[in-house]
């Protein structure tokens, strides 16, 4: 409707003015030339007219070049400009430059006749006013920030007073500092533009004075926003590095800290100024080769800030690291600049989207992880659910690739809803593309989400895998049991993720999946009868597993196998030696196991006495051992009966054998034994009781010095003893093979 009633408006306007001048050009009343000047300062007149010389400029073929306000206007070309995608670049580039060349001389003239215009509208305020009003209420912005910052003291001291060695704590320093934050850039938008729009003033210095204060506003914004998410040194932050949002030293976070506003600064102010010279008189080229200096600009401060960036840690760590990465971002902001003068406006926001958006993810994520960091010894170390860490991460990283999708399709000139109802091979190629980026966005954020899940009850801590055969760690059943199938139901899920998401994108770009699913069924049938061992493999370990046989951690044998249980895959089991060979078996040859880390083990050893020895004073004696290693607090919790002895196992050749045992958890007797064993022998020799051993006794020298260089005579004695000697170390040497 305004367009409608403001077209015929202008026009009626336009030709009106032109008989005036015509049949009497010294007589027109200034009052309507006044009226004329305040009709095409209204912003709703501006933006029609812009609008209309966009439509213009885009229905002629000699201009077809892109605006520097309007970056998408080189992505619609003319159906007899695309022979070849070469050739029209090209063309276009070429076209661009020539205008450049030929709109550089009439900028003189253009800024002279905004600077008339612009002076005979604020003839009653010159430049010097409007800068001196700029100030004031900036300097009144400013003020009321001040006020704030003194009001607002008891939440400054709330932020301090948050523990810094939590997730939790750290979240509320930042979320408060970025509220805080919020609430001074409020401050000083109300007191600098909003004390300016109190006031009646004239359209156009109303127009160029709002516009700086929100060039000013946005600067300030930047500024404090980068404050409280690097904390720089000179904020006097205690410990700054652990209060931060991105893990990052304070040589760097002072760098950025002072490069970062300077440089949006620079850009507010280019484009405050972009947004008024449009309606001063600076035609599109002119605009067009303004901007090209404001790009120079902007590319310089960005080098100084990159060439002066300190050098980090990582950096330091290989000597050409920190060059090589200078030179490459020189090399980008480089090609970004010249791709601006060419005029390829589409390439650059792709080339800007492929450098910045990788960017943010990263920074996101390394900013995520480090915030939500487990807490520190002292605070407990309290954590944040895995699955808050990936659904914050995930969805941060969903919000950027679809803000970047859709910025670029605008760029590119795409419609959703043209793109939803035209059947063009182009359209239904990008409708696919689309719809395999969103199914791969969804995929990822429900496999993080399932990944994280998992990695939560995986975390739970665990004994370490035993290295020796006498040192079985306790296993919580259920931790042992989640820790077996979780990897398995993990890689399952991955499998039917990726299956799924794979059939969903190539159905999204209109290939019939049916035939795909039915081959691959006939392809499983082949295999299975051509792999018939992995699949016996398969099974067995299913029913394995079902049957609950062993669990990671638990020390198992089967047949000629023995060790722990480190990790197993679909179809083979891995154990650890006590020695340390690690041995990987087919679950088909596995066979029956013997599980030695389950619920109880009974140990049962002999001790051997002296003939005169009392027997009933002897197992008194092994019984007050037995209790006092029960409530050693080394052995307290493996000890489910105490050392005691049984009886008499039998007579011996060199004493009276006793039967002792213990019940323990799995693992727990090796240790105790040993500790028995030192504290019966010190307990023993006390009291008097002998633990009796084979002797050699030699008769039939009468003179004892004579007794070293005789020979020795072999009794029978002798040889039973002998005997005996070496069936211990036969026995000592096959238990310690075992």
């Amino acid at each position: 409707m305004f367009v409608l009633i403001a077209r015929p408006l202008v026009f009626g306007i336009a030709l009106l003015a032109g008989q005036a001048q015509a049949q009497a050009p010294a007589t027109v009343p200034p009052e309507r030339v006044k009226q004329l000047f305040e009709l095409l300062d209204d912003p709703s007149v501006k933006a029609w007219v812009a609008e209309q010389r966009n439509q213009d400029a885009g229905s002629t073929p000699a201009e077809t070049g892109a605006s520097p306000t309007d970056a998408s206007s080189d992505a619609v070309t003319p159906p007899g400009q695309m022979n070849t995608m070469a050739s029209s670049t090209l063309d276009r580039i070429r076209h661009h430059i020539e205008r450049i060349v030929r709109t550089l001389p009439l900028l003189p003239g253009q800024f002279a006749r905004v600077r008339a215009e612009t002076m005979q509208d604020m003839s009653s305020k010159g430049p010097v006013s409007v800068l001196i009003l700029i100030a004031m209420f900036i300097a009144a912005g400013l003020a009321l920030t001040w006020a704030t910052y003194k009001v607002t003291r008891p939440f400054r001291l709330w932020v301090i007073a948050q523990p810094k060695d939590t997730p939790i704590g750290r979240t509320k320093k930042i979320g408060g500092r970025a509220l805080y934050s919020s609430m001074l850039i409020v401050s000083f938008a109300l007191g600098s533009a909003g004390a300016f729009m109190l006031f009646d003033w004239p359209m156009l210095i109303r127009e160029i004075v709002l516009t700086f204060l929100m060039a000013a506003v946005l600067t300030w914004g930047v500024r404090l926003y980068v404050m409280a998410t690097l904390v720089p040194s000179f904020m006097n932050v205690e410990n700054a590095v652990e209060v931060r949002a991105l893990p990052i030293t304070n040589e760097t976070a002072d760098h950025w800290a002072y490069w970062l506003p300077r440089i949006v600064g620079v850009f507010a102010f280019f484009g405050a100024a972009f947004i008024l010279l449009p309606g001063l008189g600076i035609d599109q080229d002119g605009m067009m080769v303004l901007s090209l200096g404001a790009d120079f600009v902007l590319l310089v401060l960005l080098l100084l800030a990159i060439w002066r960036r300190p050098r980090t840690l990582r950096d330091g760590a290989r000597h050409s690291g920190h060059a090589e990465t200078t030179w490459l971002l020189t090399a980008y902001f480089v090609v970004l600049f010249l791709q601006r003068i060419a005029g390829l406006y589409t390439y650059f926001w792709f080339t800007f989207a492929a450098f910045f958006l990788p960017l943010a993810i990263v920074l996101t994520q390394r900013g995520v992880n480090f915030v939500l960091r487990p807490g520190s010894e002292d605070a407990g170390r309290p954590t944040i659910p895995a699955v808050t860490i990936a659904v914050v991460d995930r969805a941060i990283r969903m919000i950027f690739i679809l803000a970047a999708a859709y910025f670029l399709a605008r760029v590119w000139g795409l419609n959703m809803q043209s793109m939803h109802d035209s059947d063009t091979t182009t359209m239904f190629i990008l409708r696919g593309l689309i719809n395999v980026v969103v199914i791969a966005l969804a995929a990822d954020f429900g496999w993080s989400i399932i990944k994280a899940l998992i990695e939560r009850k995986l975390g739970i801590e665990m004994p370490h895998p035993v290295i020796s055969e006498e040192e079985v760690p306790i296993l919580d059943p259920q931790q042992a049991r989640l820790h077996t199938l979780l990897p398995i139901l993990q890689n399952i899920l991955l499998a039917s993720i990726i299956v799924m998401a794979v059939l969903m994108m190539l159905a999204s770009l209109g290939i019939q999946i049916g035939p795909l699913i039915a081959g691959a069924g006939v392809v499983g049938v082949a295999v299975g009868f051509g792999a018939q061992t992995i699949v016996k493999d398969i099974i067995s370990g299913v029913f394995f597993l079902l049957d609950d046989a062993f669990r990671v951690g638990e020390y198992i044998s089967s047949g000629n196998y023995k060790g722990t249980v480190e990790s197993f895959s679909l179809r083979s089991v891995k154990l650890r030696h006590h020695r340390g060979p690690l041995f990987t078996i087919p679950f088909g040859e596995l066979g029956a196991v013997q599980n030695q880390s389950r619920d109880w083990v009974i140990d049962k050893f002999n001790i051997t006495v002296g003939y005169d020895t009392d027997i009933d004073f002897a197992r008194k004696l092994i019984k007050r051992i037995g209790l006092e290693l029960a409530e050693d607090p080394e052995f307290k919790n493996w000890v489910l009966d105490p050392i005691k002895m049984q009886g008499v196992q039998e007579f011996g050749e060199y004493g009276i054998v006793l039967r002792v045992k213990a019940m323990t958890r799995p693992g727990g007797a090796f240790g105790m034994k040993r500790k028995f064993y030192v504290r019966l022998r010190q307990v023993f020799k006390e009291q008097g009781i002998e633990l009796p051993f084979p002797t050699v006794h030699v008769q039939g020298l009468q003179n004892p010095h004579e007794a070293e260089n005789a020979p020795l005579e072999v009794t029978p004695e002798l040889q039973m003893a002998v005997a005996q000697s070496h069936t211990n170390r036969r026995r000592k040497k096959a238990g310690t093979t075992e």
